[in-house]
């Protein structure tokens, strides 16, 4: 059974930053993993993320819904542009918006940087990653239980991004899921879309029967370019998704 308390992000110590600088911020229960090809101000990252927390946080104050919910809901017009694109993303993966939290504050915060002259930036937040990069790169994919997938990684080639990785596991970490999944990942120009997304797959595997038909939801959403899916010895995958050992 999965638990709220904090889990040591153990994946972490298996970074190799090489040219990259590297920065962990945490603000609250926001912990984030940062790679960049300069410095960065420590600073300036934590009153972005202070800033899209105050959006999400205000909101909820308003409307409980907004944290609580598991489905869809309406929004106000007028909520913060974070908030709004959350709401989007779990409205098309039919789940609900804080399903997209991680992802959204990562690519906000990715965009961000970007703007401000940043040529490389990954930014990883409980194991959902934002990420710009110059160079290609390999992602792992720690899948837990499932020995068999555990050296393995995605390559992804620069043209590709940006581009959000969201993961999601019915068994590893503490977030809410309904499916039994070791992993599932789902790759998105989009990173909000791709958390959600991320949550909707992984709550619909309980078993191996249920790879196909999960691949099959995933890709049926726009703006979804790779699915992969693993679950005991079984790996199933789908779209733009090269693996290396």
């Amino acid at each position: 059974m999965k638990t709220n308390k904090y889990q040591r992000r153990f994946y972490r110590d298996w970074v190799e930053e090489k040219d990259l600088y590297l920065t962990r911020v945490a603000v609250k229960e926001t912990d984030l993993q940062i790679l960049t090809d300069k410095p960065i101000d420590e600073d300036f990252v934590k009153a972005r993320v202070n800033t899209y927390r105050r959006g999400i946080e205000g909101y909820i104050a308003k409307d409980r819904r907004f944290l609580t919910s598991l489905k869809p809901i309406e929004i106000e017009l007028t909520a913060p542009l974070i908030v709004k694109k959350m709401s989007a993303a779990a409205k098309l993966a039919n789940v609900g918006p804080m399903a997209a939290v991680a992802g959204a504050v990562a690519e906000f915060l990715g965009r961000d940087l970007l703007r401000r002259g940043y040529k490389d930036v990954i930014i990883e937040n409980g194991g959902d990653i934002f990420l710009k990069t110059t160079k290609t790169c390999v992602i792992g994919i720690y899948t837990g239980r499932s020995k068999l997938w555990n050296k393995l990684k995605l390559k992804i080639k620069p043209q590709d991004t940006p581009i959000g990785i969201c993961t999601s596991s019915g068994t590893l970490g503490h977030s809410l899921s309904f499916g039994c999944a070791d992993c599932v990942v789902i790759l998105s120009k989009n990173t909000s879309l791709a958390d959600a997304i991320a949550t909707a797959t992984a709550n619909r595997v309980k078993s191996p029967k249920d790879l196909q038909k999960a691949v099959d939801f995933a890709k049926s959403i726009k703006g979804t370019s790779g699915v992969i899916i693993i679950i005991k010895d079984h790996l199933i995958s789908w779209g733009k998704v090269e693996f290396v050992k």
